[in-house]
């Protein structure tokens, strides 16, 4: 039994020592193809940062404006309320009801007003965040291409070497 596990350890060990080849000798031009590559991958991914960034700018800036968009639309809704309810509240008795009803419409009127800008505003919102989507998944394309380009620069370099 002692001699049949020598035996194999030792067939073990001598498989290992051929399996293993000697690392290859990196060439001056497989060297210099990974430093281009390296390069313009660091360069790549800068660029990626940048565009996510400013995509990220402009989102943000979108957001804020429609913030203030949908408020301005509110005040203007509430300022046209209230001033529909001053006419009530000054009418004659006899007059009453029937500045009451304009007081709705007009109060009506400012309500579809604020949602009409609160959609537009939210629609632009949308838009933009859909254009910063696709300008990160340009950049993130674009960073994949670069490193594949790369790479595939080594190999070639690499492949003429041997």
């Amino acid at each position: 039994m002692s001699k049949l596990l020598a035996a194999l350890i030792a067939s073990l060990f001598a498989s290992m020592a051929m399996a293993q080849a000697s690392a290859p000798v990196a060439t001056p031009a497989v060297t210099k193809a990974e430093a281009k590559a390296d390069k313009a991958d660091a360069k790549a991914t800068n660029s990626e940062a940048k565009t996510d960034a400013k995509a990220d700018e402009k989102v943000n800036k979108a957001e804020a404006k429609a913030s203030k968009k949908k408020a301005e639309a509110h005040n203007d809704a509430v300022k046209d309320k209230s001033k529909a309810q001053a006419k009530v509240d000054k009418a004659d008795p006899e007059d009453k009801a029937k500045a009451s009803a304009k007081a709705e419409k007009k109060a009506a009127d400012a309500n579809a007003d604020e949602a009409k800008a609160d959609v537009k505003a939210d629609t632009k919102v949308s838009k933009t965040k859909a254009e910063a989507h696709s300008d990160k998944t340009k950049a993130a394309i674009k960073t994949e291409k670069t490193k594949a380009e790369g790479q595939a620069d080594v190999d070639k370099a690499a492949a003429k070497s041997n």
